[in-house]
């Protein structure tokens, strides 16, 4: 398949996973590292409470806020 059936293909909105090897897939820029950080208990009561109502779990939303919080700046 050319590049430019493919690209026609996603454009339209359909699914192209099946042309893609996604064993080689890379997130430039996503590479992560652990780091600890303590909360006071008010804020992890706060957090989890927001989690619960979106339905995700507490990491996801401290990385959501952090994330929107650094492209401000």
């Amino acid at each position: 398949m050319k590049a430019s059936e493919l690209d026609k293909k996603f454009d339209n909105g359909e699914d192209i996973t099946e042309f893609i090897d996604l064993s080689k897939a890379k997130r430039p820029g996503q590479k992560q590292k652990r780091v600890n950080v303590d909360f006071p208990l008010w804020m992890i009561q706060r957090l989890d409470k927001e989690a619960k109502r979106l339905g995700v779990p507490r990491q996801s939303i401290i990385k959501i806020w952090i994330a929107e919080r650094l492209q401000r700046v």
